[in-house]
């Protein structure tokens, strides 16, 4: 399977969402520039802002979507065209509701899960098959769909807060495994760097 060539972090634009669990895809993107000494410019003609890095001998792009969540594959689609890049090719790191504060998984292909970013890019695409780093925020709890909406918009408590870095800081070391494509490995390193809590 091909490496990464693009990796997509999903957000909200704006500081009133910036602490927000919705925001889970920005902080990730946001911790991987700042890793890699990557600066974010604005790019119009693709709906989003920018950056360039090198992973393991590997040029990456780096993308935040600023359209809001609900039409992040309208960023996607323009930079994957723009830089002609298959889906394959690419990672999204978004907030996932079915996974607990703390944990992280990769995954390939499949449906949205109600993540309206994964459903814009996924409508606009045709298909599900490209990667993407699931980072947990937990859920308000089950026969709670009133509360989902406010529970994603809102911040996280600060012992959650620490537990979601946490996440994203183990996702960021397996990262360089899936940009060389090595999927398997990558997986096995970051589902298996601790003990579900």
């Amino acid at each position: 399977m091909a490496g990464l060539r693009l990796i997509v972090g999903l957000g909200n634009p704006g500081a009133e969402h910036l602490r927000s669990r919705h925001n889970a895809g920005f902080w990730f993107i946001d911790a991987l520039a700042l890793r890699l000494g990557a600066t974010f410019t604005a790019e119009g003609k693709l709906f989003g802002a920018v950056a360039q890095a090198d992973i393991g001998g590997q040029t990456v792009r780096l993308l935040k979507p600023m359209t809001f969540m609900n039409l992040s594959g309208k960023s996607i689609t323009a930079a994957l065209r723009f830089w002609k890049i298959e889906p394959d090719e690419m990672l999204v790191a978004h907030d996932d509701l079915d996974l607990s504060p703390g944990s992280a998984r990769l995954k390939f292909d499949g449906g949205h899960g109600g993540q309206n970013g994964l459903r814009d890019t996924i409508r606009l695409l045709g298909h599900g098959r490209f990667h993407r780093l699931r980072i947990g925020i937990g859920h308000p709890g089950p026969g709670r769909q009133e509360l989902v909406v406010p529970w994603v918009l809102g911040r996280p408590s600060g012992s959650d807060e620490s537990l979601i870095l946490d996440s994203i800081a183990e996702a960021l070391d397996a990262l360089p495994l899936a940009v060389e494509g090595s999927f398997p490995e990558a997986m096995k390193r970051l589902h298996t760097s601790k003990p579900p809590s």
